[in-house]
């Protein structure tokens, strides 16, 4: 089963592609998607979006698992990453994938086996999972690969089956 899971933003989204099948994970794809901040804030959005199109169609994944905002102060970076959010989450819908959605804390909790473990603890924990030689950067891609793998431990499998079995 193919899982992408985003890290929602929109100055930066990062997204991550992993394969899960048999209780093994395989990298496929990870980095971000990276917006100009002298673009108008709709070609931002527009940028997301295509790009997340391009993705899916590429790849095809059988799921979406998005992360939940997470904001204690700035409510104006909120706002906009809320809104990159929603793009993300369309994008998803409009390719026909079941979406799926993680808070951070159950990020952590699926990856580490910790709520509340450090973002280091989560990025190390992805490395070994994925068997990488190195830690997934930057942060965003990172913590897009940790959603993936959230949702392919969370046992919301049923879309691959829909979708023509596991890959």
């Amino acid at each position: 089963m193919i899982v992408l899971g985003i890290d929602p933003g929109y100055a930066i989204t990062g997204y991550g592609l992993v394969d899960y099948y048999a209780g093994r994970f395989k990298c496929l794809a990870y980095g971000t998607i990276s917006t100009k901040t002298d673009l108008p804030f709709e070609k931002r959005l527009l940028r997301i979006s295509e790009e997340l199109d391009h993705l899916i169609d590429q790849w095809q994944p059988a799921a979406m698992a998005v992360e939940e905002l997470f904001f204690s102060r700035n409510t104006t970076t909120a706002i906009g990453a809320a809104q990159g959010r929603g793009v993300a989450i369309l994008s998803g819908a409009r390719a026909g994938l079941q979406v799926y959605e993680y808070t951070p804390m159950q990020v952590k909790l699926s990856v580490t086996g910790y709520g509340k473990a450090q973002k280091q603890q989560v990025q190390q924990m992805v490395r070994v999972l994925l068997g990488l030689s190195s830690l997934p950067k930057p942060d965003d891609a990172a913590d897009a690969l940790a959603v993936a793998i959230c949702h392919a431990h969370s046992g919301n499998r049923t879309e691959a089956l829909a979708r023509g079995g596991y890959q």
